[in-house]
């Protein structure tokens, strides 16, 4: 039987498509990328603002369509749209014969077995459980990166954010669970582990009684094959001086992290539910500088959040002015409802909303374009992530300070093959906006940053 699967938002749900993938692999399934041909098709949905849930209808929508060819026997609906909108979607779109819940992608044969046999199925486990699978992941990401989810859920409850509804409270993985699917991905050719979670910082809170990132990252390290590790999603008043010593001891970790503030404004700051405060953004950045100074920080706000002044406006544009974070990404409040935010007045205009966002992404685009060129001249260590064209001796690579599919690139042309996955010494020799270019060299890392 043929599945075509679709995953969509973040890499956390992806995390769960791939184990859904190896659970179906082993039980005999053959995985198609023809959803023509397909009898079953899967979509895993994502619904954390409002663009995600219009793509996720829109796909969804779109592979109904194969119902009326006759050849597909079952469209199966999963991931976070499906445990937001069980009841709306059985009602408004009937070519759906299954939802499964965010804690339930285990049952995924079982629902498949059933709905096959005609039969309308639904199954939402309790968002307390951890789903577990025996099954080994199938990869999706390529040969050599790939991520590691180390918690489900969040307790922060921010007032604008749905997810602790669609995925529960914090739970971590069991540490030795995490080094066994690590020591499977380097056996299957992964070097770099990118860690991710609603939250990583707090891991190991609820099973070993503290933060417990630092020695699961020690442990990680001593795994043979992995060269690098990655680490996504860091709350600013969680990361600890022991987290940033275990970052700049380790060579194996990467020194960037990706560091969500949303804000600078302490009123802000407060509306949205944050636990953080502007001095302290300031005092946790500059500590990660003083103790890393090549670290490469992303972050991520909110522009355009209900009650937002003008003048808070100019106050954060004025805070990344200052503070210069090495990448950064804006979103436009999305009203989302069934949070506290959503009965806040007055809501900002749309068209307000995207002004201040691009006011936002200008001033760092102008940031950010400055700092690729401080970087010529350099020599870094690059991992190769694939050629240009076959026509082309271009290939494209990422420094420690590019997250897949999210950050920038270095662009390298050799003569000779590169392999996907490889690492190379490469000095850099132009800058062109986000991105780098360079060329491999041979011996070792002339680096202005280096101690």
């Amino acid at each position: 039987m043929d599945i075509f699967f679709i995953s969509l938002g973040c890499d956390k749900n992806l995390v769960d498509s791939e184990n859904m993938l190896g659970i179906l692999k082993d039980n005999g399934y053959n995985i198609t990328d023809n959803d023509v041909e397909a009898d079953v098709i899967i979509v895993n949905t994502c619904c954390f603002i409002n663009d995600a849930k219009e793509e996720s209808i829109e796909s969804i929508l779109e592979m109904a369509e194969h119902k009326k060819n006759g050849k597909l026997k079952a469209l199966i609906v999963t991931g976070c749209l499906a445990e937001r909108y069980k009841n709306e979607i059985l009602e408004e779109i009937p070519e759906v014969d299954a939802l499964l819940g965010t804690t339930s992608f285990t049952e995924i044969v079982g629902v498949i077995e059933q709905v096959i046999k005609g039969q309308k199925y639904t199954y939402f486990a309790d968002l307390k459980e951890l789903p577990k699978s025996k099954s080994k992941r199938v990869l999706s990401t390529g040969t050599h990166y790939s991520y590691l989810k180390i918690a489900e859920g969040c307790d922060k409850h921010c007032t604008y954010c749905i997810i602790p509804k669609v995925r529960g409270n914090y739970r971590s993985r069991d540490m030795e669970e995490l080094i066994s699917e690590a020591e499977f991905l380097a056996s299957q050719g992964i070097k770099e582990l990118i860690l991710v979670a609603q939250e990583t910082t707090l891991y190991g809170v609820d099973l070993y009684g503290k933060k417990s990132l630092p020695t699961l990252l020690e442990k990680l390290c001593r795994i043979q094959g992995i060269e690098w590790i990655r680490i996504l999603y860091c709350y600013p008043e969680e990361i600890t001086s022991e987290l940033i010593d275990t970052i700049a001891r380790e060579e194996k970790i990467c020194n960037y992290l990706d560091i969500p503030i949303q804000h600078c404004s302490d009123r802000i700051l407060k509306l949205m539910g944050r636990r953080t405060h502007k001095e302290e953004l300031i005092g946790k950045i500059t500590e990660l500088r003083n103790k890393i100074p090549d670290i490469s920080l992303r972050t991520t706000l909110i522009t355009g959040f209900p009650t937002e002044t003008e003048d808070e406006h100019n106050e954060l544009m004025e805070f990344i002015k200052e503070l210069k974070f090495d990448r950064l990404g804006v979103f436009t409040y999305s009203k989302e409802e069934d949070t506290p935010a959503a009965l806040l007045k007055p809501q900002i205009p749309e068209s307000t909303k995207k002004k201040r966002q691009e006011e936002l992404m200008e001033l760092q685009q102008s940031i950010a374009f400055d700092s690729s060129s401080l970087h010529v001249g350099r020599t870094l260590d690059v991992i190769i992530d694939g050629r240009i064209t076959d026509k082309e001796d271009v290939y494209v690579g990422r420094t420690y300070m590019d997250t897949p599919d999210v950050d920038g690139y270095i662009f390298i042309n050799s003569n000779k093959e590169l392999i996907s996955g490889d690492i190379f010494k490469v000095k850099v020799t132009g800058a062109r906006n986000y991105d780098l270019i360079g060329e491999i060299v041979k011996g070792s890392a002339d680096d202005e940053f280096a101690q």
